[in-house]
């Protein structure tokens, strides 16, 4: 689910030699802030917001996603992106105009998802919404040049979390990670966390860590994993090894007075690559001791839990948290009634699939933010500052009310634009992906307390 590491890209972290306190760091982040919006004024040779216009042409967005390759794909978010689109213009469209659509793959590369960003340009799109890449130092600054708003990325990245033309309706992997170690370290033995060996994947284990610490447990045994490997043997047999013994792994750890006696558990966040670790594992697992296993959505959903054999599988029991209400909660059935009326039997568009949820989350913040316009014109220019005026975006109980500021309450720990902290909890019961725990989990508190230097 993140890009790989090429050691010539840019950290969204400080360097661990520069270490501020929290409230000098955050004020420099406003300040960053700021400034990056400042220099929007004078345009990078593009003038900010003259994208779109008024009167009867079409409002153009765009979504992009990864497809057809050999890491994760979400073919299903641009593929509900023209649904959404049919579904829209069929109503009347926005405000009275149609809403024309582009969708772009990235293929999980810099090349293409620079390339995706150049065309959002060309083609005068006023934001580009619910879409995933891993690559954004390539498409971020081709978008702030251009004052295009980047509108519910799948929070994959570190940089939709800092940068002031990014509105993330969730709070991607860090409160997935985060959520999940706070509910594991009272129940988990030794903690193995299976995640790519990617730039982003290295913030995976500083956020399950927080939620861990945060309940007086160990922190995790980091096993890094290719993510586009067509097994994961080594990396299940040593994952194995510590979660079931305690033996010392990668990083050092040996279970010390912060583990709990109890199952280990082997948490897993490898995207699509998920289910073929779990192969593995499934595999392996028959000469260690029995441990338990857990993950995020995005890693596993109702599909791999049932390929991995359902209640049979090594799922069974398993935690996993979520952004959303698991996927029979009626607050869904907005979004599936467009699926309903205008994907026309799209095998692509699963409304189980996080991708999907939150592209339509995407496009209802959209949708406010052009309805906040009263009739007035549609640019990226208007559309960014009906967001940054404190405009309140209603979801239908599928998320808290979002509103974006320069600086939220993360601004603290380098993430600046993270306005929703809540996760849910879901448990895999008799083969079934089910709610845990009622309503939402706030890991705010949480991730304040993220050692991310």
């Amino acid at each position: 689910m993140t890009g790989r590491r090429r050691t010539s890209t840019r950290s969204t972290f400080l360097p661990g030699s520069v270490r501020f306190t929290g409230s000098v760091r955050a004020a420099a982040l406003t300040a960053g802030a700021l400034t990056a919006c400042a220099s929007l004024a004078v345009g990078c040779g593009v003038v900010p917001g003259a994208t779109g216009g008024s009167g009867d042409d079409p409002i153009v967005v765009m979504t992009w996603a990864p497809e057809g390759t050999s890491a994760t794909n979400e073919p299903g978010m641009p593929a509900f992106a023209r649904a959404y689109a049919r579904w829209i213009n069929a109503a009347g469209g926005l405000n009275g105009r149609r809403l024309k659509v582009l969708t772009c793959n990235d293929h999980n590369d810099t090349v293409a998802a620079a390339t995706c960003a150049r065309q959002a340009v060309k083609e005068h799109a006023v934001a580009v919404v619910g879409s995933y890449s891993q690559h954004s130092d390539a498409f971020f600054p081709h978008l702030e040049g251009a004052g295009i708003p980047y509108i519910g990325g799948y929070g994959v990245t570190n940089a939709e979390f800092t940068s002031p033309l990014s509105y993330p309706v969730n709070g991607g992997q860090p409160a997935l990670l985060a959520g999940l170690g706070k509910e594991l370290a009272a129940d988990c033995g030794p903690v193995s966390l299976v995640r790519p060996d990617t730039i982003a994947g290295d913030a995976l284990p500083t956020m399950l860590d927080a939620g861990l610490t945060a309940g007086g447990h160990d922190e995790a045994d980091d096993q890094r994993a290719p993510e586009d490997a067509a097994e994961y043997a080594k990396q299940a047999e040593t994952a194995l090894a510590h979660a079931s013994d305690g033996g010392t792994g990668t990083n050092g750890g040996t279970g010390g007075k912060g583990a709990r006696k109890g199952k280990g558990c082997v948490v897993t966040a490898l995207g699509d690559r998920t289910s073929t670790f779990m192969d593995s594992f499934r595999r392996t697992r028959a000469d260690h001791p029995e441990v338990r296993t857990a993950t995020v959505l995005g890693s596993v959903d109702q599909t791999v839990i049932d390929a991995a054999g359902a209640a049979s599988g090594p799922f069974e029991g398993a935690y996993v948290t979520g952004w959303y209400p698991e996927a029979r909660d009626p607050a869904w059935a907005p979004m599936k009634k467009v699926i309903s009326e205008a994907a026309f039997s799209d095998t692509r568009i699963d409304p189980t699939d996080t991708g999907v949820q939150t592209t339509w989350i995407a496009y209802t913040v959209f949708r406010q933010a052009v309805e906040s316009l009263d009739g007035g014109d549609v640019t990226a220019d208007t559309v960014r500052g009906a967001l940054d005026d404190g405009l309140r975006i209603t979801t239908g109980g599928l998320t808290p009310t979002l509103r974006w500021q320069f600086s939220d309450r993360l601004a603290s720990i380098g993430f600046p634009r993270l306005v929703n902290a809540d996760v849910t909890l879901q448990k895999v019961r008799k083969g079934r992906l089910v709610a845990a725990e009622k309503g939402f989990v706030d890991v705010t508190k949480t991730l304040q307390k993220a050692d991310v230097d």
